[in-house]
């Protein structure tokens, strides 16, 4: 059903990222799909790394560590932004395309009171591919 699964990733936060990436690894061996782990990170030094260079080798140590973990096939893709907070959600709409991904697993938060006026990122991409989008909340699984 699925071929390619795109996973954003924060390699600042990786703990709590980790239901999620729990829950691609189930799904890529079930599906017999490759991972795409995707990074945003910004043209000036930040705190996992120093060039988009850098950030781009971590992020593909990052896929073959998780690779050893579920056995299917990763690659990885890096978004360079000059602001990776306000262009996310675009820039991850722009990323499932030019990944092929058929279905996007992300982490998200609890709902609250402010999702109102400002919609969480995994609500916003969901509206705005044709990939199916699998969101999981902190603490999935527990």
């Amino acid at each position: 059903m699925f071929k390619k699964i795109m996973v954003p990733v924060d390699l600042a936060h990786i703990e709590l990222i980790e239901p999620s990436l729990q829950a691609v690894a189930d799904l890529a061996r079930h599906y017999d799909a490759e991972v795409c782990y995707v990074g945003v990170t910004a043209n000036t030094p930040g705190s996992v790394a120093r060039t988009p260079q850098e950030y781009t080798q971590k992020l593909e140590a990052f896929a073959q560590e998780r690779h050893r973990i579920h056995g299917q096939p990763v690659s990885t893709h890096t978004i360079v932004s000059p602001d990776p907070i306000a262009d996310l959600d675009d820039d991850l709409i722009e990323a499932i395309d030019e990944v092929g991904a058929d279905l996007v697993v992300m982490p998200t938060h609890p709902p609250k009171h402010l999702d109102v006026i400002m919609p969480s990122h995994g609500g916003k991409v969901a509206t705005h591919t044709k990939a199916s989008v699998f969101l999981v909340r902190p603490g999935a699984g527990k």
